[in-house]
C-alpha cells in the first residue's frame, strides 16, 4: 500500500556516484519541503561520506531505508536501480526513477508493473521534462499542431580524446553507450510533441555513435544521432522541429540541480493527487522498448 505523504515528507537516496552526489543529494538537502531522509549505498563507505556532507545519516540496508522513508530517488546503474525500485514500490514507496529504468524490457516492465500493483507515484528524471525553460518549451510545441519533422543530435564527448570526466568511469555507460545514456532525453522530446514512435530505422556509425530515424503516430518523422564518443571540439546537444509554424529550437537549459527538484515536486504531487505524470514508469518502459529495438537494428548491420 503507498505510504501517505505528510507535510514533509522524507525522501531517501539510493546511490553515492557522481551523479547522485552532483545532482540528487544537494536537491533533497536544499530543497525546503522535503526531509533528506538517508543515503544508502552499494559501498557503505560512499554513503557515510555523502551522507555526512548532506546533513543526513547512512542506512547499511536498504530495506531499513524504504521503512523510514515515504519515498525514494534512485541513482543508480538502471539494471541495479530496477529490482530496487520494484522492492522500495512493495515497500510503499514512491519512486523517483533515473533514466533509463533499465536496459532491457522485462526489467522496466517489472518496474511498472509493481508501481501500479503498490498503488505508488512514479517520475523518471529524464532532466529536459523538468529543468526551465526545455519544459515550458516542450509543453508549448506540444500544444502546437502541424510539426513535420524533428531533428536532433546530443553529441557527448564523454568518451572523446582527451576526456576527463569523472562519469567515463561508468560501466553501464561503457557498456551502452550514447544510444541509453542520451537517447532518453531524446526521445523524451519527441514523444510528447510528435506522438508515440510506431517505426524505427537504425544504423551504426563511428564509436558508440547510433543513427535514428523515427516515425510517429501523428505522422511526423524525426532524426537523432546520439553518441558518448564525439570529439570534445565538436560536443553539442541540440534539437529542433520544422513544421507549419516554421523552425522551433529547443533552447538551452541550466543544470540538473534545479531541474531535479522539479521532478520531486512532480512525484510529490502525483502521490497526493493520485494521478499519474505523463514522464512516469510506464513512459520510462515505453523509452526501453524504443531503445531496446534501435539497439537490435543496429546489431544487425
Amino acid at each position: 500500500m503507498a505510504k501517505q505523504l505528510g507535510a514533509r515528507p522524507r525522501i531517501g537516496l539510493l546511490g553515492t556516484g557522481p551523479w547522485a552526489g552532483h545532482t540528487h543529494a544537494p536537491a533533497l538537502a536544499g530543497h525546503p519541503d522535503v526531509e533528506f531522509g538517508g543515503v544508502w549505498g552499494r559501498r557503505p563507505e560512499a554513503a557515510e561520506a555523502l551522507a555526512a556532507a548532506s546533513g543526513t545519516r547512512a542506512y547499511q540496508d536498504v530495506d531499513a531505508l524504504f521503512a523510514a522513508s515515504d519515498a525514494v530517488a534512485l541513482a543508480l546503474p538502471p539494471d541495479v536501480q530496477a529490482p530496487l525500485a520494484v522492492r522500495a514500490a512493495a515497500a510503499g514507496c514512491h519512486v523517483l526513477l533515473d533514466k533509463p529504468v533499465a536496459t532491457t524490457v522485462a526489467g522496466a516492465r517489472e518496474v511498472a508493473d509493481a508501481v501500479e500493483a503498490a498503488g505508488v507515484a512514479s517520475v523518471v528524471f529524464c532532466t529536459l521534462r523538468f529543468a526551465e525553460p526545455t519544459a515550458s518549451w516542450i509543453e508549448e510545441q506540444a500544444a502546437a499542431d502541424g510539426w513535420f519533422l524533428g531533428e536532433a543530435h546530443w553529441l557527448g564527448s564523454l568518451y572523446g580524446s582527451g576526456s576527463t570526466s569523472e562519469y567515463a568511469a561508468s560501466p553501464w555507460r561503457r557498456e551502452k553507450g550514447g544510444l541509453w545514456d542520451v537517447g532518453p532525453h531524446v526521445l523524451s522530446v519527441y514523444l510528447p510533441v510528435l506522438g508515440d514512435v510506431t517505426e524505427i530505422t537504425a544504423a551504426p556509425g563511428p564509436g558508440d555513435t547510433h543513427h535514428l530515424v523515427l516515425r510517429h503516430a501523428s505522422g511526423a518523422s524525426s532524426t537523432a544521432t546520439l553518441t558518448l564518443s564525439a570529439p570534445p571540439e565538436a560536443a553539442e546537444a541540440a534539437l529542433a522541429l520544422y513544421g507549419t509554424k516554421g523552425r522551433a529550437e529547443m533552447p538551452r537549459w541550466n543544470g540538473a540541480v534545479d531541474a531535479f527538484g522539479a521532478a520531486v515536486d512532480a512525484l510529490l504531487a502525483s502521490a497526493r493527487t493520485g494521478t499519474p505524470h505523463p514522464c512516469d514508469a510506464r513512459f520510462g518502459l515505453r523509452l526501453t522498448e524504443i531503445l531496446t529495438e534501435a539497439e537490435a537494428l543496429t546489431a544487425r548491420r
